[in-house]
Order: structure tokens, then C-alpha cells, then sequence
């Protein structure tokens, strides 16, 4: 055995996977109306101070049932490629600023992180470049683990991502570190 035998490198979701799960998280988003398009957007819009973002939990679970809806049918390779979006995405949130916005047990800010990914990109966007757009005490469990679920039940075992990666709270490295 050599030693790039052993340098395996971490699988990073592509560009098509990125694209793919943000459009079907906008095509989720779209199934439920125009109301929630318009609450995400005021999310984005509002003063953080000012206005405390919760109109859109009523919307949480609708959205997540619409997502696994529009996942039926979908290939083992294709829930793997999901949650590997997750997995990344949930990572490259988990900081310390934006920790200090939402606040949450480890736990309660892996679900805040939930949210953040799951209200979409632009939100995601907006979060990451400046994290008081962040909504505090806001959550969506059901989204964190979605695609791990739904592989899981429709092929009897949890995916492997492959990326080396934790989506748990504080293990990113970079958005802890204290320099």
C-alpha cells in the first residue's frame, strides 16, 4: 500500500448537484403559492432589528412535505447527491457569527442552519455575507436530514456522502476558529 493509497480526497458536490437541489427547493417553494415567495423575499428585505422574521414557520412544514414529494422516484445516486448539497451547505453556515445571531443549543443551531439552507439560496446568500439577516430562535428540523431519510426508507441504508464532513453544530473548523 502506498501512500496515495490512503490520500482519499472528500467528495464535493458539483455544480450540477448544487444546481439541481437549489432548483428543487425553489420548485418546492413555488408549489405552496405566492405568499411564501413574498415572506422569503421580506425575510431578505427586512430590518433585522425591527422585525422578527417567524411569519414563514407556518410555511416549514408544507415546504418540506412538498420536497419530499417532488423527490419520489428519485435514484439512490440522486438522494446521495441531495444530501451531500445539505451536508456542505449546513457546514459552510456553521460559524460563529451567525451562531451568535440564532443563538440554539448545538442542536437548536443545527436546526437554525436548517432554515437558512432550506428558505433558499438567496437567503442562504444573504445569511453568509452578512449574518444578522439570520432570523434568531428560527428553525427547520425536518429539512437537515431530509434526503438521508428519504434515502434510508426507500433503500434500507443511510447515504454516504462521501464529502468527510459533519452537518452537526461546531464542526467547521473555519467558522470557529478564533484568529
Amino acid at each position: 500500500m502506498t501512500n496515495s493509497d490512503l490520500d482519499v480526497s472528500p467528495t464535493l458536490p458539483t455544480a450540477e448537484e448544487e444546481a439541481r437541489f437549489w432548483a428543487l427547493v425553489e420548485q418546492a417553494w413555488a408549489g405552496l403559492g405566492p405568499e411564501p415567495a413574498a415572506l422569503r423575499r421580506a425575510l431578505i428585505d427586512r430590518d433585522p432589528a425591527h422585525d422578527d422574521g417567524y411569519a414563514m414557520d407556518r410555511w416549514l412544514d408544507p415546504f418540506v412535505a412538498e420536497l419530499r414529494r417532488l423527490t419520489v422516484g428519485l435514484s439512490r445516486a440522486e438522494l446521495v447527491a441531495l444530501d451531500r448539497v445539505v451536508e456542505r451547505k449546513l457546514h459552510d453556515v456553521d460559524r460563529a457569527d451567525i451562531h451568535e445571531i440564532t443563538d440554539g443549543s448545538d442542536d437548536g443551531f443545527l436546526y437554525a442552519r436548517g432554515y437558512i439552507v432550506a428558505l433558499g439560496r438567496e437567503f442562504y446568500e444573504a445569511v453568509r455575507a452578512n449574518p444578522a439577516t439570520a432570523v434568531p430562535d428560527a428553525g427547520c428540523e425536518g429539512f437537515c436530514y431530509l434526503f438521508a431519510h428519504l434515502h434510508h426508507e426507500r433503500f434500507g441504508d443511510w447515504p454516504d456522502t462521501g464529502s468527510g464532513i459533519s452537518r452537526e453544530s461546531c464542526t467547521n473548523p473555519a467558522g470557529w476558529s478564533t484568529d
